[in-house]
């Protein structure tokens, strides 16, 4: 396909016609609208409808919202509806109504550059999963010594819960926690800012339909409930973590901030990169097994910019591929017992980390928990975030002649709240 919107047909924009993916933006005029993107541009879906050239299948304004969450639980086939009439009027040979049209291309059409781009959606709840078994195994040997996984990782997709209240949208910046720390050898905690700030690389799975209370959900309906795909940076305080942990897991050193990034990419842009789960160490149980491919073949970096640095330094390059358990199985893992998924619930992969140093996608593993440098760009060198250090990911999918992707999913770490 072929857009007449200049730009769009780049091998190098993240936003082809093929891709498509919605969000939502305060426009210059102030108002805040439904979007999607194309080439260079975002694309008011707020105005499209009101133009009567989107047919929601709605009597009221399922995009005159300030978030997507009216539209996300419709369900499939308007979210397929609605990207199709899209296509119909972006493709060079398609619907002439908005090409033809530079009286309604000035409502509809804005650069990216000149809009804020604001959180897509409103997050109902948030469930983070450890479903990376390189990321797990590292883990393990940093910790306990031994690479061996915890004996239920093989056949669950181990989670908990996170905190919706602190999910935010790219480019917020976060500050950094202060949290009770047990320094190495110290018989007592200690009560400061966190000394080990982290990045976790993750994709998020946005539920746009869900469940009844008691009802469970089987693979085919976990991939039908899922509206699309975002960047996720999963924030972590380690020393905070290490010292609240056992027995229930991550509290405070998780708490304090999630980034996800400003575009959900539906599951029809990514369908042509659909990818099989690694061999089972052990098989898994009938409830868990995929009907179709649950992992997707996309690329996803992340670097990091110190205060003072002119450029970034590239710290991580892995795949989603790596990961063990699809995001399908690990909704439908969060729903086996009843558990009511509801539009707007988030779930984040767990860290994506590869087999080689270069692929963990996390600075406790890349410093291997501060043993190791990571050398940065103009000569600083890093083992955990320092105040102002700037941490950006991306991931795109690679077509034939054009990419399938996410945009970026940035934030600047600020200093703690002295108390």
């Amino acid at each position: 396909m072929n857009s007449w919107i200049e730009g769009a047909d780049s091998r190098e924009t993240h936003f082809p016609i093929q891709n498509l993916p919605f969000g939502a933006a305060k426009l210059p005029d102030g108002s805040i609208a439904c979007v999607s993107a194309i080439g260079s541009f975002v694309v008011s879906l707020t105005a499209l409808e009101a133009a009567k050239l989107l047919d929601t299948g709605s009597d009221g304004d399922l995009f005159n919202q300030d978030n997507l969450n009216n539209f996300m639980a419709r369900g499939s086939n308007i979210w397929r509806s609605v990207r199709n009439q899209l296509v119909d009027l972006l493709e060079l040979n398609g619907k002439p109504d908005l090409k033809n049209s530079s009286r309604l291309q000035v409502k509809v059409l804005f650069l990216q550059s000149d809009v804020e781009m604001k959180l897509p959606f409103t997050v109902a709840e948030f469930t983070d999963f450890y479903a990376g078994k390189q990321h797990a195994q590292n883990v393990g040997a940093m910790f306990r010594g031994v690479s061996d996984l915890p004996a239920n990782w093989l056949h669950i997709p181990i989670g908990y819960n996170g905190r919706a209240s602190t999910v935010v949208v790219s480019g917020t910046d976060i500050r950094r926690p202060n949290g009770q720390l047990k320094p190495l050898g110290a018989d007592q905690p200690v009560f400061g800012p966190s000394n080990k700030m982290d990045v976790e690389l993750e994709l998020g799975a946005v539920v746009g339909t869900g469940n009844k209370m008691g009802t469970p959900i089987t693979i085919a309906e976990a991939d039908e409930m899922i509206f699309g795909y975002v960047l996720i940076n999963d924030w972590s305080s380690r020393d905070i973590q290490a010292w609240e942990y056992q027995p229930l897991g991550p509290f405070q050193g998780k708490a304090f901030g999630t980034s996800i990034g400003a575009w959900i990419v539906t599951k029809d842009a990514l369908e042509p990169f659909r990818t099989q789960l690694p061999p089972r160490d052990l098989p898994n149980l009938p409830y868990l097994e995929e009907t179709k491919p649950g992992l997707y073949d996309i690329n996803l970096k992340v670097d990091l910019t110190p205060k003072n640095a002119s450029k970034p330094t590239t710290i991580c390059q892995t795949n989603y591929n790596r990961m063990y358990y699809s995001l399908a199985q690990q909704l439908t893992h969060h729903a086996i017992g009843g558990c009511q998924m509801n539009t707007g619930d988030l779930l984040g992969s767990g860290t994506i980390s590869g087999t080689k140093p270069s692929e963990f996608g996390s600075l406790l593993e890349l410093s291997w928990n501060g043993e190791r440098q990571i050398e940065c760009t103009g000569g600083e060198a890093r083992t955990f975030i320092e105040d102002y250090d700037r941490l950006t990911m991306t991931g795109w999918a690679q077509g034939e002649g054009y990419i399938i992707g996410f945009g970026e999913c940035t934030g600047c770490i600020l200093p703690a709240i002295k108390m």
